[in-house]
């Protein structure tokens, strides 16, 4: 639940001078790839298909080529000609998808001290090649690193930067026209969107009318300090193209209430109160499939309205034992954002003061009604995305984000519609499917590769892979993406891991830092 407040106090300082840049690992662009016999599982809904072999000229997708059966060897007659200075990927018994899209990435934060080569090392790893940053610590740092990433300078995902509304501004905005200029001057800058928390429904409504008449798109995280007076719907009419969370979603769901039913002690600068009380607000909403419940699904459908869930963000507050006992949390959490995420009073997202057994039983029927809704929605042709709002709450980079595809499939998506939540859906809510989000000849080369088959299991998708038991009763792990290319350059996924845990080894040493759970001292 991170509001206007929380942004504050967690970015709103001089950037974490952190990590320095290791030597690139990246290979390329050439002048020609051919990434030969793998497995195509497109981000258009299809069915997979290969072998396939595509062609990539620099960094664009000039030929994709199916070259055989299943089974049966290939004839090189059938395969584009590889031309001089050209590279073969050979990827026979491998798949390949578009490179994923995270629609809620912040890139690290100061508080957790994360910085950007460690957040950018971990989502690339796992085949994020596009993120939206919903706003962070300030528009200049991010437009700076979305140009060394489109320069290709530093290993990095795409980034589409978003300023947070009110970001910089010499006064508080006040009246409708001082949100109006606002929103001219983030326009002018460079910003790619704007990330909204609430104001006074006026001024917000002026500032996305004017950010939708320069042809920008935004999001929200309806807050509580202002979704009384302007939820979800408020914001779709007046020109939001995005919700994140879901915070907005069921106060516009209310049928014979206006308020959420607070306690009377509630304050909410507790955050236990916050997230406690949260998990009870679904079953205040409208019934499911009600007349109420329709109404607003269909005008959310007919407004071409886009919900980015974030379902991972907030599985601590339904299973806390799995989030914070995750594999990967010994090699790749750094001391630091460990620290953030242990029982605070002043941390956000760290509501462990005394969670329960009560608490987790009422998510886990918020989580049921959520994605009753989520799901119809894409049933009906709604546009769900992929956003893991990592470095909060137990959740890191990059495994974040591959447990939010698992909790999409929970939702009720078929895998391939999992997929294409991750890639064609997160382009088009970007205005970008013409450059990224599937795989088709004249589109940006981002890829994800690797040996297993996603489909059959999404969490060969970890880095830390899935575990197997083989003919030979062998324990394994099988998968973890192996290459990941973005703008046609080919990066060793386990090889950016590797280059993390590297990191992560050195600060423990540095602080003989081990991690325990909470309340254990030794």
């Amino acid at each position: 639940m991170k509001t206007f407040i929380s942004f504050i106090y967690f970015f709103l300082f001089l950037p974490f001078i952190g990590f320095t840049q290791a030597p690139h690992t990246g290979d390329g662009p050439y002048s020609q790839l051919i990434i030969r016999g793998v497995t195509l599982i497109n981000g258009d809904g299809s069915p997979p298909i290969g072998p396939v072999d595509i062609v990539v000229e620099k960094n664009r997708i000039t030929d994709i080529k199916t070259v055989g059966y299943p089974g049966v060897q290939i004839s090189p007659s059938n395969r584009p000609q590889l031309k001089p200075g050209g590279k073969e990927l050979q990827c026979e018994g491998m798949y390949l998808l578009p490179g994923f899209i995270d629609m809620h990435g912040h890139i690290g934060g100061v508080a957790q001290g994360a910085d950007w080569d460690y957040v950018f090392k971990l989502w690339m790893a796992h085949g994020i090649t596009t993120v939206r940053e919903p706003s962070g610590r300030g528009i200049d740092w991010a437009l700076e690193l979305k140009q060394k990433s489109s320069n290709n300078t530093i290993i990095a995902p795409r980034i589409y930067a978003y300023t947070r509304f009110g970001q910089d501004s010499e006064r508080p905005i006040t009246t409708p026209e001082m949100a109006r200029e606002w929103v001219r001057k983030n326009a002018k800058k460079g910003a790619d969107g704007i990330k909204f928390f609430g104001a006074e429904p006026e001024i917000m409504k002026a500032a996305l009318e004017e950010n939708k008449n320069l042809g920008l798109r935004s999001a929200c995280h309806h807050a509580q300090l202002s979704v009384a007076r302007w939820n979800v719907l408020h914001s779709a009419r007046a020109g939001l193209t995005s919700m994140e969370h879901w915070y907005g979603l069921p106060e516009a769901l209310f049928w014979d209430q206006t308020i959420q039913d607070y306690p009377a002690n509630y304050n909410y600068q507790n955050e236990q109160h916050r997230f406690e009380e949260a998990g009870k607000l679904w079953k205040q909403a409208a019934e499911p499939y009600s007349q109420h419940w329709n109404a607003v699904m269909n005008e959310l459908l007919a407004l071409d309205f886009t919900l980015d869930p974030t379902f991972n963000i907030y599985e601590a507050s339904r299973d806390l034992h799995r989030a914070r006992r995750a594999e990967w949390h010994e090699d790749y959490t750094l001391p630091s954002l460990w620290r953030f995420y242990q029982p605070s009073m002043i941390s956000h997202g760290s509501y462990w003061h005394d969670w329960g057994t009560e608490q987790e039983i009422a998510w886990k029927e918020n989580y049921r009604l959520w994605m009753m809704f989520v799901n119809e929605y894409k049933n009906r042709g709604g546009r769900v995305t992929a956003g893991s709002d990592s470095g909060f709450i137990f959740q890191l980079y990059g495994f974040g984000y591959i447990r939010e595809l698992e909790l999409l499939r929970e939702a009720g998506f078929h895998p391939l519609e999992v997929i294409r939540a991750a890639t064609l859906n997160g382009a088009e809510a970007l205005g970008a499917e013409k450059l990224i989000g599937s795989v088709k000849i004249g589109k940006l080369a981002d890829f994800v590769i690797l040996d297993e088959n996603p489909l059959a299991n999404l969490k060969v998708l970890y880095g830390t892979g899935a575990v197997k038991l083989t003919e030979n009763n062998e324990v394994i792990r099988a998968g973890g993406v192996l290459y990941t290319v973005k703008d046609g350059i080919v990066y060793d996924a386990k090889k950016l891991l590797a280059e993390v845990k590297a990191m992560v080894t050195a600060a423990k040493e540095k602080e003989n830092f081990t991690i325990r759970q909470p309340g254990i001292k030794e």
